[in-house]
C-alpha cells in the first residue's frame, strides 16, 4: 500500500469525518486507503497488561467499524486499518513517508470547545513528507452532505506569480481535474514601496490601477503553463488587494479545497508552517491541502 491515502483515526467524529473525505480522494485517485490509530497515551511506564489489552481490542474495533463504514458507503474503496503504538503524530509521520497523501481532522479526541486545530494536526502539516489535508469539524462544500449543486465545486489555491510553486499549483490543478472543478488562483498583492513618500500623502487610482494591471499579466502569464498542462480545468485568477491570509479565506467560502504550500526547511527538524498559512488553518470551514515544497 504505498501508493495510498493515509488517514488518522482516533474514534471521534473529527476523525470520522477526515476518514470519510479521504475515502472519496482515495476513489478519486484509484488507490487504497489506509487508517491508522495510534494507542492513546498510558499514564507511568508500569500499565498493566490487561489494560493494554483493553485498549488494543477497542481499538481494533472502532477500526473495524470504520472499514465496515466507509466500505458500505464507497464500495469501490479498497481499505484497511492499523494500530500503532507509537504517539498519534509519531505515528502518522512515520507512515506518511509512503503514503500520497495524509487526510487528519483539525481535531481529534482531545482539545476543547472553540479549538479550531489541534496540536496533532498543527504537527503534521508542518512536518510529514506528503501533503497533508485538514478536514474541519464542519467542512463545506461538496462534503458536508451534497448541499451543494451539482458541477459547482471550485478548488481554491494560494499563488504567488512573482515566485510560484510547481508542487502547490500540480496539486490544485490535479484536484480540479480529478473533481471536474475550477481552480480559483488568488493572488494578494500590496501597494509597492515607491507608493509611499513624504511627497506623496496618497495613492492616486490611476497609480493603482497601473499597478494592479501589472500584477493581473504577470498572474496570467505564470497561470499560461498550467492552464496548457490542463486544458479541462477552466481557471479563474483574483489579483486582490488584501493581506494574503485574509484574501484566502474570502475565496474559501466558497471553496470545496484550498491548497497553500508549506516551505520545507532542512534545519528546522520539527518542521513549521508559515504566518499565512497558519492563520488559515485556524480560520477556514474549508478542508485545506498543505503542500511541501522545497522553494
Amino acid at each position: 500500500m504505498s501508493r495510498s491515502v493515509l488517514a488518522g483515526i482516533d474514534g471521534s467524529g473529527h476523525s470520522l469525518e477526515a476518514a470519510d473525505w479521504a475515502a472519496r480522494e482515495a476513489v478519486l485517485r484509484g488507490v487504497p486507503l489506509r487508517l491508522v490509530h495510534a494507542l492513546p497515551p498510558l499514564p507511568g511506564d508500569a500499565v498493566p497488561a490487561p489494560a493494554v489489552q483493553t485498549l488494543h481490542d477497542v481499538g481494533e474495533r472502532m477500526l473495524q467499524r470504520a472499514i465496515a463504514d466507509l466500505g458500505a458507503r464507497h464500495p469501490e474503496l479498497r481499505v484497511r486499518g492499523e494500530q500503532t503504538a507509537d504517539a498519534p503524530a509519531v505515528a502518522l509521520l512515520g507512515a506518511a513517508r509512503g503514503a500520497e497523501l495524509l487526510v487528519i481532522g483539525a481535531r481529534g479526541s482531545g482539545g476543547f470547545d472553540g479549538l479550531a486545530v489541534g496540536s496533532v494536526a498543527l504537527g503534521t502539516a508542518a512536518a510529514a513528507a506528503c501533503p497533508v489535508v485538514l478536514v474541519p469539524e464542519r467542512p463545506v462544500g461538496a462534503f458536508d452532505g451534497g448541499t451543494r449543486e451539482a458541477g459547482a465545486a471550485q478548488v481554491v489555491v494560494g499563488f504567488d506569480a512573482h515566485r510560484p510553486v510547481d508542487e502547490v499549483a500540480e496539486f490544485a490543478f490535479a484536484a480540479a481535474e480529478a473533481r471536474r472543478a475550477p481552480v480559483r488562483a488568488v493572488q494578494a498583492w500590496a501597494l509597492p514601496a515607491e507608493a509611499v513618500s513624504p511627497r506623496t500623502l496618497f495613492v492616486t487610482e490611476e497609480d493603482r490601477a497601473t499597478w494592479e494591471d501589472q500584477e493581473v499579466l504577470q498572474m496570467a502569464d505564470a497561470l499560461r503553463t498550467w492552464q496548457d498542462k490542463y486544458p479541462e480545468v477552466t481557471t479563474r485568477a483574483d489579483v486582490v488587494l488584501l493581506h494574503p491570509a485574509q484574501a484566502l479565506l474570502n475565496a474559501s467560502r466558497g471553496g470545496d479545497l484550498l491548497v497553500v504550500g508549506r516551505r520545507t526547511d532542512a534545519r528546522a527538524a520539527e518542521g513549521r508552517l508559515g504566518p499565512v498559512t497558519h492563520a488559515v488553518l485556524h480560520h477556514t470551514r474549508c478542508p485545506v491541502a498543505v503542500v511541501p515544497h522545497a522553494g
